[in-house]
């Protein structure tokens, strides 16, 4: 946003300079990002009138000038341009000056002749050369006959005024027009804010409901939305006091019906469309939704189709214009119309901030929609704009308004006290001072009791919401820098990480320790993202979060498990050939409470985990052999014996997005601690990954919950142990955490484990059995085992593995 002072000073009185001014807007929280002189350069140039022209003596292309500057004296200019004439008036850079090209000027001689300044074109003046003549686009610039000699060329070209660039907040929508600008210059300074009169001469023999009609299909999406019929138009150039101030905003001057919408949408902060009416179907526009797949050729010549989510206003037949955005190709403004709908409405923001950032087309416009817009101006908008034209003879205007207005807006109606607002500032401010404050501003302040107020927010005050509104309203008045700094007070506490947070930390060491590395990823996903997980339907996992304002249309939806990131970011690298990856990701995922949501979703911290591709590094000296399910059991167990989390068993599982027969949960008792599997080939592909992958998720409250705190330190053992190897045929669909489960409980009070070293299947087996092989280790920490204590525990794990498993001694 952007506005020139003289268009600032045509609503309020301004005294100080342009720094003053731009330094007290900062320090109350409109922020002005920079300063910009229209005359910089032309601190030294003055209009000067040719008195006489001589040819050079030694040269034909050359002229010798005698100018007058308004000093008593004629000061002389070589030139070789070939469009001055004697009586001209035109802008001269005296010895010195440094124009805006950087070009320096100093005395000199051409061919033997003094000449001292430059007689200047357009472009050395850095001003706008649309509409000149072709001489002066490349000769000397003419300025008009009746401009005085000897002023500042600035004054005479328009080029005496102070442009502030301001970089607003989003929540500061009533800053994006110059009134709400002028109020807070006001508001600072005490002056008194003019607004302009608003009214129109109704001219024309038809009303406007007779000539056009207008209608809202989607009231959610547009709240209100009005339109004035202007007939007898003429097409001309704007008064050149428009084209100054739209030039102070950075906006090029078209016509004058267009020129108009945007200086009134500059200073009010409503935008406007202009229609061509004869070009718009049935004279008719309606604000709905866009049919999927429904074209609209936008006035930037880009056939667009529409997914179907957009607003549009359309005619009796199609679109007309992508509403809040841009107007369309059909009903552009041009030198044939004659009669013309202008249009203002107030359109949902987060509508509008979707459909510009999809096609990748932002206006002024559209970013004011996106931060939202006093619905309560748009009667005065259209009205606006055709007083303007009116007042330039452009056109005559048909009787009425037509106003579509569904669900009209209540005011925000707050209530405070000037001792709250105290306590909350920190500055002893008198509650009288507070009212007065708050009514510069256009609030609506009533006294209620001794410092009691009741205050109804201005309709372009959409911010300002709560108490704590007013508060920052009065503090910001008031001066931060008139605020004394107080430390605050309060026991000094020492700060330290929860128990939680160096959970967490132990989590991320131990993984990066197992040559795991950490992905960083955004909380978001999006329904495709679920479907190529595999999700299914009646999936609590499905019940995501929807963002009202998402980043990007990809990810609408607030994510609720942590395999959607870690497969992401595994085909991201995939695709980039890089085939080898440990990924790990210790991260919040979200589930709402119900929806819509109401409350605050419940969230809850996840691990998850990703390998994939080559178990070893490329080298000389190894094979290219692939991880598998057992490297990645492996790299869990081990995380789980270094986070202290002991005593869980294993056991078959199944889950929609992992390989059957592939499963596995970790379990403590009924709980399940972590799910480990190989990504199911199908869901693999859908991510673009042609290889196999692995993961594991987990929660982590779950593993805080059940971790052991206390390590306790036990001695060596100075005694020797014994083995004994148990090989057995069991059935081939018995899980070794089965055989494992009976082993330790009838192993006796010396046994300290098994080990599995041989797993067989084949000819020598039956249909339908394994040999499975275990080491068995007993040891005592105070003697030496005898070969009797060791066989009579072996002998009791034979009989249960016969009894319980029906398994059979192998010889």
């Amino acid at each position: 946003m952007q506005v020139s002072i003289k268009w600032l000073k045509d609503y309020v009185d301004i005294d100080g300079t342009a720094e003053e001014i731009a330094d007290r807007l900062t320090m109350t929280g409109v922020p002005v990002e920079r300063i910009v002189r229209a005359d910089e350069g032309l601190e030294k140039v003055v209009t000067g009138r040719i008195e006489k022209i001589t040819p050079h003596p030694d040269s034909d292309h050359l002229l010798v000038c005698q100018l007058n500057l308004g000093k008593e004296e004629l000061t002389q200019i070589v030139t070789g341009a070939s469009n001055v004439r004697e009586g001209h008036i035109v802008p001269v850079a005296m010895v010195g000056s440094v124009l805006p090209d950087g070009k320096k000027i100093s005395k000199g001689k051409l061919r033997g002749i003094p000449s001292n300044g430059m007689m200047c074109s357009a472009g050395e003046l850095a001003i706008n050369t649309e509409g000149l003549p072709e001489e002066q686009v490349h000769g000397i610039y003419i300025l008009p006959e009746d401009t005085p000699i000897g002023i500042p060329a600035a004054v005479a070209l328009g080029l005496d005024d102070v442009v502030l660039e301001f970089e607003l907040t989003a929540n500061r929508a009533d800053c994006f027009s110059v009134i709400g600008i002028a109020r807070e210059i006001a508001a600072l300074t005490g002056k008194q804010l003019r607004f302009p009169t608003i009214e129109v001469k109704e001219t024309a023999p038809e009303s406007a409901a007779e000539l056009a009609h207008i209608d809202i299909e989607a009231e959610e999406l547009c709240r209100r939305f009005s339109a004035r019929v202007l007939r007898d138009v003429k097409i001309a150039p704007s008064p050149a006091w428009i084209v100054d101030r739209l030039h102070g905003a950075g906006i090029r001057a078209i016509n004058n019906v267009v020129d108009v919408t945007n200086f009134v949408m500059l200073e009010l902060g409503q935008p406007l469309h202009a229609y061509d009416y004869d070009a718009v179907a049935g004279h008719s526009l309606t604000a709905r939704r866009a049919h999927a797949g429904e074209h609209l050729h936008t006035l930037d010549d880009s056939e667009r189709i529409a997914v179907g989510d957009e607003l549009v206003i359309a005619d009796s037949e199609k679109p007309a214009g992508l509403a809040g955005i841009m107007g369309g190709l059909e009903s552009e403004i041009t030198e044939g119309t004659r009669s013309v709908i202008l249009e203002a409405a107030s359109f949902h923001g987060p509508t509008i901030r979707r459909t510009a950032r999809r096609i990748g087309l932002h206006s002024e416009s559209s970013g004011r929609f996106e931060r939202g817009v006093d619905e309560t101006e748009t009667v005065r908008a259209v009205t606006r704009a055709a007083q303007l034209l009116v007042e330039m003879g452009a056109c005559t205007v048909a009787k009425g308004v037509i106003d579509v207005y569904p669900k009209h807006r209540m005011p925000t109606v707050l209530e405070f006290s000037a001792r709250t607002v105290r306590e909350r500032i920190g500055a002893n401010i008198p509650g009288e001072w507070m009212a007065s404050a708050l009514r510069s501003l256009g609030f609506i302040v009533e006294e209620k009791g001794l410092e009691t107020y009741r205050v109804a927010v201005p309709s372009w005050r959409g911010d300002v919401t709560l108490m704590e509104d007013i508060a920052e309203e009065v503090a910001r008045l008031y001066g931060y820098d008139n605020i004394a700094s107080r430390l605050p007070m309060g026991a000094v506490q020492q700060g330290r990480t929860s128990e939680r947070q160096d959970f967490v930390d132990l989590m991320r060491e131990t993984f990066a320790a197992l040559g795991m590395t950490e992905e960083l990823s955004f909380s978001f996903t999006s329904e495709k993202t679920f479907d190529k997980l595999g999700v299914p339907e009646d999936s609590v996992l499905r019940q995501a979060i929807p963002i009202m304002n998402p980043l990007t249309d990809e990810y609408p939806l607030i994510r609720t498990t942590l395999l959607t990131s870690v497969l992401e970011n595994a085909a991201r690298n995939v695709a980039r050939k890089n085939m080898d990856l440990r990924l790990f990701d210790i991260a919040p995922v979200f589930f709402p409470k119900a929806l819509p949501v109401t409350e605050l979703a419940h969230e809850k911290l996840m691990v998850a985990g990703l390998i994939t591709g080559r178990r070893n590094p490329i080298a000389w000296d190894t094979d290219n052999a692939q991880v598998d399910f057992y490297d990645m059991k492996g790299i869990l167990e081990r995380f789980l014996t270094a986070i202290g989390v002991q005593k869980y068993t294993v056991e078959r599982g199944a889950h929609f997005a992992m390989h059957p027969g592939k499963t596995a949960f970790f379990k403590k008792g009924r709980d399940v601690i972590a799910t480990l599997g190989e990504i199911h080939p199908t869901v693999a592909a859908n991510f673009g990954i042609a290889q196999s992958v692995y993961v594991f998720e987990m929660e982590a409250d779950t593993l805080l919950r059940y971790r052991k705190k206390k390590s306790t330190i036990t001695a060596l053992p100075k005694y020797p142990a014994s083995t004994r190897d148990l090989a057995i045929l069991v059935d081939a669909g018995l899980s070794t955490a089965e055989i494992e489960r009976v082993i330790a409980k009838k192993g006796g009070k010396f046994f300290r484990g098994a080990t599995l070293f041989d797993v067989y299947m084949g000819k020598q087996v039956e249909h339908g059995k394994k040999s499975m092989a275990f080491h068995l280790h007993f040891q005592s920490d105070d003697k030496t085992l005898t070969d009797e204590e060791v066989d009579a525990a072996f002998a009791d794990i034979l009989e249960a593995a016969q009894s319980q498993l029906h398994a059979q001694l192998r010889a």
